[in-house]
């Protein structure tokens, strides 16, 4: 064993007038320099008694084993905020110390409709007692429905179903490279896909290759060739990029989710999809974070009347209870995959196409889009009145929204202070904090946690 039993020393997490100190446990000799950065915070305020608002527990047995569980036998590829969940309803959380919270992640958008949907749990409950796996080695009564389901509502006459958000992207970028060498006749290993800076596509290797992020790709190398990068909302560079005539396609998200809610100048995609087209180039728009609701529309792309020629989706395509992706287009672009040359084995499996289909019915019978952009109205509305000596700017769409911090404030430290006021958010980058609520949540809730964000800047000497 390349590790040491070491004794921690006291680790001040100061949240609020919390301490938490955890006991002694096998470390690696080498601690990773984020991890030590998570385990000696910098001082936030000293109290929020007069918020009224519980402070979180963690100095009990539950708490400290489950983290230190985590620390021990886990990867170091995380930095979770210092809470231990062990329920959800709704846009409501628990911890072990039996703490109330909203969440204002949602699984980074994987919980649209809301953690634990009773429909979706019962659909999973009878699938789960009929059939939940075969490999595509076979056919089922299952994928040939969700497919003619999801093809119907958004409009593409195929799709590929897959498990992960970064899936589906690794296969559009496939789809677009053999379209390229089969309907666009590029030379063999010529085929350029262009990406947005400070884009987010996942982890795999070849999102690795695009991310312009140096913690994405730094020390991964070497790289898939052929990706090329252009500023987000640059249309000139776009075009000089395009014009190639061995670029086979531009992936991007329509809202930019990771480099902090970047929203693009109206217009944006209308015209990236007219100069994909002039230049007989795919448009595929990455609506993982974006699509299913989240900003309003079933698709981000619908705001600005735009059909790409590859749509991805997951995340809240099974409403967080199975990882579940689906890859959109038409037969021109779909068919040119073969038998053998791509696939998963859970990919498009029984289990996953009936929660899929009813993930889907309950953001259309809930009405979660309209009430993603009524509910995201008021909340945008709510941060812009922030103080502008503490927010630099609020953006956002639907109930997909961001504060970009200023004065110096750090927003891991704002995350810990909303924590402890019973918000549970995550920041992106140094400055910017992320709120996408679940879809379900009401005016009520909504202006409960506008109210909270507020009150706790205001906390900010």
């Amino acid at each position: 064993m390349n590790g040491s039993i070491i004794s921690r020393n006291r680790i001040c997490l100061d949240l609020g007038q919390m301490v938490h100190f955890l006991r002694p446990m096998f470390v690696p000799r080498a601690v990773p320099p984020f991890l030590k950065n998570s385990l000696a915070l910098s001082k936030t305020c000293r109290s929020f008694a007069s918020f009224g608002v519980a402070q979180p527990s963690l100095n009990n047995n539950n708490s400290n084993t489950f983290i230190d569980r985590e620390l021990r036998f886990g990867a170091h590829n995380y930095k979770p905020l210092p809470v231990v969940l062990t329920k959800g309803k709704g846009c409501r959380v628990w911890d072990v110390d039996g703490k109330e919270y909203f969440d204002c992640l949602s699984g980074y958008s994987a919980l649209n409709q809301g953690h634990c949907h009773p429909r979706l749990v019962e659909t999973m409950r009878r699938q789960c007692q009929q059939l939940t796996l075969t490999s595509r080695a076979f056919y089922t009564d299952a994928l040939g429905n969700y497919e003619e389901y999801v093809t119907e509502l958004f409009g593409y006459q195929r799709v590929m179903p897959m498990n992960t958000g970064v899936e589906a992207c690794d296969t559009a970028i496939k789809l677009a490279r053999r379209w390229a060498y089969d309907v666009k006749m590029v030379p063999k290993n010529e085929a350029k896909i262009v990406f947005a800076e400070n884009n987010f596509h996942g982890r795999s290797l070849a999102a690795c290759s695009a991310s312009t992020d140096p913690d994405c790709y730094g020390g991964f190398g070497p790289f898939v060739p052929n990706f090329v990068k252009v500023p987000f909302d640059d249309l000139t560079a776009l075009e000089a990029a395009i014009s190639d005539p061995n670029c086979a396609a531009f992936l991007v998200e329509p809202i930019q989710g990771e480099a902090g809610v970047i929203v693009p100048s109206p217009g944006y995609l209308q015209s990236v999809r007219q100069l994909c087209t002039k230049y007989n180039v795919l448009f595929i728009a990455d609506e993982v974070q974006t699509g299913l609701g989240r900003t309003g529309k079933m698709l981000c792309c619908e705001h600005d009347g735009v059909r790409p020629d590859i749509v991805t989706l997951g995340k809240a395509l099974s409403g967080g209870l199975y990882p579940i992706s689906a890859v959109l287009a038409d037969d021109e672009v779909m068919l040119t995959i073969r038998p053998g040359q791509h696939g998963s084995t859970y990919g498009g499996n029984p289990l996953a196409c009936q929660i899929a289909i009813e993930a889907l019915q309950v953001i259309e019978d809930e009405k979660l889009c309209e009430n993603a952009e009524k509910m995201g109205a008021i909340l945008m509305d709510e941060l812009q009145k922030l103080p502008k000596q503490k927010v630099k700017s609020a953006r956002g769409k639907g109930l997909l929204c961001a504060i970009e911090l200023d004065n110096g404030i750090d927003a891991w430290q704002m995350c810990l202070r909303l924590m402890d006021n019973g918000v549970l958010a995550k920041q992106t980058h140094e400055h910017t904090i992320r709120f996408a609520p679940p879809l379900v949540i009401s005016e009520k809730d909504t202006r409960t946690v506008a109210e909270i964000i507020g009150r706790t800047l205001n906390a900010f000497n």
